[in-house]
């Protein structure tokens, strides 16, 4: 191989894959790796990450807590924007690569390694994330991405490689292929198996998150949430810390059977795929931001958010967290939320979130204009005339024309 490398940062689960990975990087390149684990709220014991680690003689390993810098420098900032990819998805994903890609390039540099690796496929949006996210802080950066360069490219060339390695396999991946999911504090994601074929129904006992909405109770949940400049920051009066904040909204959503999400999407590598979401606390948290916006933002200012939400989502979506247009969007978005305080009280119903009630001292609500009552001449109805027939000259031109006066 040409450009020795000696030493490598692997993004490391303790998986199956990255179990594979880490043996194959030993082997094929004969360098030194360094496991890095990323706790972002998997719900998975990490600590087995490190004993695995460790027993193919990993000298260096970083097991991390990063949770409260994910929700409180990623989630949120993503939610100020009431960002959703094509409509409906939450970026569950997506928001989670950025924070891992940059503190895997910071233990590069503090360890002296010259690479970095992770587990993506080829095929998948991944790739790109991490790979965009490294560049942004190590432009010279040698990236090894095994899927894109070893052999082993089915199931079985996959175990017989962790046998003849000693790798241990737990059972129930022995049999048929498992759901491939990722799991942190705002979803988790479900694609293959039956989900292959986007018209097969997803199985009841694949969800780990949240209860069907048949089976949520039959008594609604009423919260408020308490927002300060666009972020929650209190629920029902208990002031929580961000990843706090996200769990306990996962707990009350899952419990209402909320964030439910069956999409086929459009991945930037060009192909369509089928995904399964649960997102219950973040589902939670739009819908009551929107409702906050409702109060506090001006209309324009409002419906240019709108407008951008889209480019905003796509560009989360497809790795460009740390571009200069997605940070030149971000600073726009912020300086939108800074009157976004206040209370939104919710409803939560089998599967549903309602709002049911908004204050703030920021409200741009006037009781007094928006009456159907007797507004003490607030409001002179008698200037909507001119106002709507300036607004139809263009529209009474173009009748004329058509009728040839």
């Amino acid at each position: 191989m040409s450009d020795k490398i000696n030493k490598v940062v692997l993004a490391y689960s303790g998986g199956l894959d990255t179990s594979i990975i880490l043996k194959w990087l030993q082997d094929e390149y004969q360098c030194e790796v360094v496991a890095f684990a990323a706790d972002l709220g998997q719900g998975k014991e990490l600590e087995e990450a490190r004993v695995k680690a460790e027993n193919f003689g990993i000298k260096e390993i970083y097991i991390e807590d990063l949770k409260e810098e994910f929700v409180r420098d990623f989630v949120f900032p993503m939610y100020r924007a009431n960002a959703l990819y094509e409509g409906v998805y939450h970026l569950g994903t997506s928001i989670a690569r950025p924070l891992i890609a940059k503190r895997q390039i910071e233990i590069a540099n503090e360890t002296g390694a010259e690479a970095v690796s992770h587990g993506a496929t080829g095929k998948g949006n991944d790739q790109v994330r991490f790979e965009l996210g490294y560049y942004a802080f190590r432009p010279d950066i040698k990236i090894i991405a095994p899927w894109r360069e070893w052999d082993l490219n089915s199931r079985d060339k996959l175990l017989a490689y962790a046998d003849k390695n000693n790798i241990p396999v737990p059972r129930d991946k022995r049999g048929e292929s498992p759901y491939s999911s990722d799991r942190n504090l705002l979803h988790i994601s479900f694609e293959g198996k039956v989900l292959e074929d986007p018209f097969a129904e997803p199985d009841e006992d694949m969800f780990v998150m949240s209860v069907s909405p048949q089976n949520a109770p039959d008594r609604s949940t009423y919260i408020e949430i308490s927002f300060e400049k666009g972020d929650p920051v209190a629920i029902d009066g208990e002031s929580l810390s961000p990843a706090n904040m996200l769990a306990r909204l996962n707990e009350l959503g899952g419990t209402n059977g909320i964030g439910r999400l069956d999409l086929v999407e459009n991945r930037y590598v060009g192909m369509k795929s089928r995904g399964v979401y649960e997102t219950p606390g973040g589902t939670i948290l739009g819908v009551a931001h929107r409702a906050m916006e409702s109060l506090t933002l001006d209309r324009e200012v409002a419906h240019l958010k709108d407008e951008l939400m889209p480019r905003y989502a796509t560009l989360i979506y497809n790795g460009y967290w740390f571009s200069p247009e997605r940070t030149m969007l971000q600073t726009m978005i912020d300086a939108s939320q800074a009157n976004v305080n206040g209370v939104v009280r919710l409803k939560l119903y089998k599967g549903n979130v309602t709002v049911v009630g908004r204050k703030s001292e920021k409200s741009l609500f006037d009781p007094e204009i928006a009456t159907f009552e007797d507004d003490k001449g607030a409001y002179d109805q008698g200037d909507a005339a001119g106002f709507i027939k300036l607004n139809a000259l263009r529209i009474r031109i173009n009748a004329m024309l058509r009728k040839g006066s």
